[in-house]
């Protein structure tokens, strides 16, 4: 009976405490790395830039770098090139965020069918998104070009214009540029998304919608929309933050100009810290985006959680 209580028994540790520690510690230590390149690469330089918005970082100036408290968002809600970039913003985000997603989808639709050369339309729709965005921007901005591009020249034939000019020249139609560059640039990323997300959609559900009697239009609405909606609500997400950080083609096409009519607050940030070199008042304009965005995020996936829960 003692020898059967014996056997029973849990064995005896006989790790040290020197052993024990280093094996709970031993998850740490494998993620140790990735989580000190978040450190150096990510937190270190967020939380710099956060003290630089309360910091007077002007590099012209030898005797700043003192704290300044809130002055600079004093001074920014009086600013109005700030509110002119906040609503130019608002344009260039909606409107290319929405005519990317209308032809990306447009565009995934039709390459979701079988047709002879497929994968080579494909690749050849899905091109801008291997271009550099820099030399996207440098491209449209001659196309743009009355001497050199032959857009202004289709323009008048069709009889939009009168004259071909440079319209990123105007102070009324420049945005129209970038926003058209934007577009043509981002469809690829809607395109790869709705298709990868189309093709998930098993077969017999639009087999059996046939045979209900459903027609082509009825089967969108009521099959490939619902199961589209999570693609949708999250790619939307991530590419309204995307273009409203997006100043590439901005700074390349127009720098801003004319009279700042293309100037967006992430393309604001980045004259003011690298053409005025105004790194404190630069990183308090980030922070007012970050905010904003922050909100834009959490109200969206609030409003998805609440439809999926009344779903």
């Amino acid at each position: 009976m003692t020898h059967t209580a014996a056997s029973l028994a849990p064995p005896r540790d006989r790790r040290t405490p020197g052993q024990r520690f280093l094996q709970r510690a031993e998850p740490y230590l494998y993620s140790a790395p990735a989580l000190i390149l978040i450190l150096a690469v990510m937190l270190v330089p967020l939380a710099i830039g956060v003290s630089y918005a309360f910091r007077d970082m002007r590099l012209l100036n030898p005797f700043s770098g003192g704290f300044v408290g809130l002055k600079h968002f004093n001074t920014l809600w009086t600013d109005r090139n700030f509110w002119l970039a906040l609503n130019n913003t608002l344009v260039w985000t909606s409107v290319s965020v929405l005519l990317q997603f209308v032809l990306g989808l447009t565009l995934a639709l039709l390459l979701n069918r079988p047709f002879p050369g497929r994968g080579l339309a494909q690749a050849l729709c899905f091109l801008p998104w291997a271009v550099p965005t820099f030399l996207s921007g440098l491209n449209w901005a001659w196309l743009f070009n009355p001497v050199v591009g032959p857009i202004p020249h289709w323009l008048v034939a069709l009889g939009i214009m009168d004259a071909p000019t440079n319209i990123l020249a105007d102070p009324q139609l420049a945005l129209i540029g970038p926003i058209i560059a934007n577009v043509w640039w981002g469809i690829p990323f809607f395109a790869i998304t709705m298709l990868a997300a189309l093709q998930s959609i098993p077969r017999d559900i639009y087999e059996a919608a046939s045979i209900d009697g459903a027609n082509p239009v009825q089967q969108f609405f009521s099959i490939t929309l619902p199961f589209l909606a999570p693609t949708m609500a999250i790619t939307i997400l991530l590419r309204t933050v995307w273009v409203a950080n997006f100043a590439d083609l901005i700074v390349v096409m127009t720098g801003g100009g004319p009279a700042d009519r293309t100037q967006i607050v992430a393309s604001y940030i980045f004259t003011t810290a690298f053409r005025k070199l105004d790194f404190g008042y630069a990183s308090a304009i980030s922070l007012v985006l970050l905010a904003l965005l922050l909100l834009y995020s959490l109200a969206l996936v609030s409003l998805r959680q609440m439809l999926l829960r009344k779903g």
